[in-house]
């Protein structure tokens, strides 16, 4: 029997409304797992039985998050998200211990979670909300239970103390929040928060704040159709104290020549030939990083203001971008009404009709379903060292000009990077060749993985980091199967339904270190593969967007954008494909 969407959200809405005795509470279609005030954060329920439980429970948790929990106190940082999943596991084992089902559907959501993550993709938050719900009797999968032990410092004895204080404390709010900060300070999170680092990142943004502000008003502006000479002629004394742009652009090493050369199109007959088996030396030095940790902070503001200079020319195509998507999809996410039903919600435009006839009966009406899916977009960049200058300034201002425009039409977007930490194969390769340098090693550089801003930060927040890409000695070689298929993966824990991925290159993947140690078409034969694995799925919308190169020869959904000129027009038709 199929699930009725209908029937599930409204019982939902009911029972979390009946748990927390608040008639108040609203839905909205939101990813945030923690409620806030009183909106219930209620996804569309799953087409399949067997998933319904993990639905639930969900919502079970948002439920017993608005009955228990009247903690006030917030931290900042990565403590400041423990004691959050802290507090939520205190008002889940609460919950559950008045609702049995309850906590089957909590442990289900859990495992759901998790299942499909990488583990350096897991949350610390996180595994501390699944350890403290495990010692009160919530079950773990053998995943969960490994993690878990690899908590530092949670198997030691005053962690075990406090831990004891917490379970001992959860039915009295201030013991407990006494209890958690005390389980913060051993695992030193509240004094890393305190940090000089932190600090100064409190004080830069403070500076920031008003420039952000400036910027942020110039381009709502320009969201109108009012003329936009203001707003540039407000930007030109910025842009006229800007170095000229030969002084930002650097040579590049060596090693880019030879990777402009491997960017020659692949005799097709040769490609495929060699064993599609693809492995990795070792993942000993790769590293996903934010892009703040790349640059300091003097350094980071600096980038930002050539990148401003860069988006100057741009900001009317934003504007027009921004109304027309914006037009489109509010015309897809409007609500409309079915009118004059038997039962439904009560219609009270024609409560008039019993008045002057009794014998009118009462009108109901029933919210249609819209056909606009929650969407959420991943920009993933080519960092590599044939990116270097305009191709690099063109990749920047296009996913700036996607991110702002999508987040003004409520569309989740994140902006990803790829590059090598390391030129000729880093300390992959000191290692390869300390065992023998064998044949046929496999993938053998140091990956860089950048996430210039995560699908849950606003763009206002993170706008400073995607100047980050403009760096001089950031821009190296690309392994692209591999940056792919970290994308997909960051996709795949998203809630919305539609996911799409947007590939910003100029060309092939090209790595010397692992190209000469294995075959030509190494790295090559790998991409194909993952992108072909990607179209099979079909769970995510994957096109590309080739920087001075057409990449069709890889992507099945491929434009090329050859120079500033062209790169307005050629958005603004593509992003509108993607919602008509």
């Amino acid at each position: 029997m199929a699930i009725n969407s209908d029937e599930q959200q409204n019982a939902a809405l009911s029972w979390t409304k009946a748990v927390t005795k608040n008639k108040e509470i609203v839905a909205e279609n939101s990813n945030r797992l923690i409620p806030k005030g009183s909106k219930l954060n209620l996804k569309n329920p799953p087409r399949i039985k067997r998933k319904l439980s993990a639905w639930k429970g969900r919502t079970d948790r948002q439920a017993f998050w608005l009955q228990h929990n009247l903690i006030k106190k917030t931290l900042p940082g990565e403590a400041g998200e423990i004691f959050d999943e802290l507090k939520m596991a205190r008002a889940e084992i609460l919950g559950s211990k008045e609702y049995d089902g309850a906590k089957l559907n909590i442990q289900n959501f859990s495992i759901d979670v998790t299942k499909n993550l990488a583990d350096d993709e897991i949350q610390l938050s996180t595994l501390i909300n699944l350890w403290f719900k495990n010692l009160n009797g919530f079950k773990l999968d053998k995943d969960q239970k490994r993690l878990i032990d690899q908590i530092p410092n949670i198997n030691s004895r005053n962690s075990q103390k406090i831990s004891e204080d917490m379970i001992s404390s959860i039915e009295d709010e201030e013991s407990f929040l006494k209890s958690s900060l005390s389980f913060l300070n051993a695992l030193k999170l509240i004094e890393q928060e305190k940090s000089e680092e932190n600090e100064e990142n409190e004080k830069f943004d403070e500076q920031s704040d008003e420039n952000e502000e400036s910027l942020s008003d110039d381009l709502n502006e320009i969201e109108s159709d009012e003329d936009p000479s203001n707003e540039i002629d407000l930007m030109q004394s910025l842009v006229d104290e800007m170095p000229d742009e030969q002084e930002i652009l650097q040579e590049a090493e060596v090693s880019i020549d030879e990777e402009l050369e491997a960017n020659i199109d692949f005799d097709d007959n040769q490609i495929g030939k060699e064993s599609s088996d693809y492995s990795v030396f070792t993942t000993q030095y790769d590293e996903i990083i934010s892009a703040a940790e790349l640059s300091n902070l003097k350094e980071i503001n600096r980038l930002r203001i050539q990148l401003d200079k860069l988006i100057q020319p741009h900001l009317q195509t934003i504007g027009k971008l921004a109304n027309r998507l914006q037009r489109l999809l509010l015309a897809k996410q409007n609500r409309s009404w079915k009118f004059d039903l038997d039962e439904g919600v009560l219609d009270t435009s024609k409560l008039t009709r019993i008045i002057t006839d009794v014998n009118k009966p009462l009108s109901f009406k029933e919210e249609k379903q819209s056909d606009f899916k929650d969407t959420v977009i991943s920009i993933l960049i080519d960092c590599s060292g044939s990116m270097r200058g305009r191709s690099i300034n063109l990749a920047a201002v296009c996913a700036e000009i996607i991110g702002t425009t999508l987040e003004r039409c409520s569309v989740k977007t994140e902006v990803l990077g790829y590059t090598t930490k390391h030129w000729k194969g880093g300390d992959s390769r000191k290692s390869w060749l300390q065992r023998g340098g064998f044949s046929h090693p496999g993938r053998l550089n140091d990956l860089r993985h950048i996430v210039f801003k995560s699908a849950e930060d606003s763009w206002r927040k993170s706008r400073k980091s995607l100047g980050v890409i403009l760096k001089d000695g950031l821009l190296k070689e690309n392994i692209d199967g591999e940056a792919l298929q970290w994308a997909n993966k960051r996709l795949q824990k998203r809630f919305e339904d539609r996911k799409i991925m947007i590939v910003i290159s100029d060309g092939a993947p090209v790595d010397d270190s692992s190209l000469s140690a294995n075959n030509p078409h190494y790295l090559d034969n790998h991409l194909r593969e993952v992108i072909a694995d990607i179209y099979e799925k079909d769970q995510i919308e994957l096109l590309a967007i080739g920087i001075g190169h057409d990449v069709t020869k890889y992507y099945s959904h491929a434009i090329t954008i050859s120079n500033a000129d062209s790169l307005g027009e050629t958005l603004l038709d593509e992003l509108t494909g993607l919602f008509e």
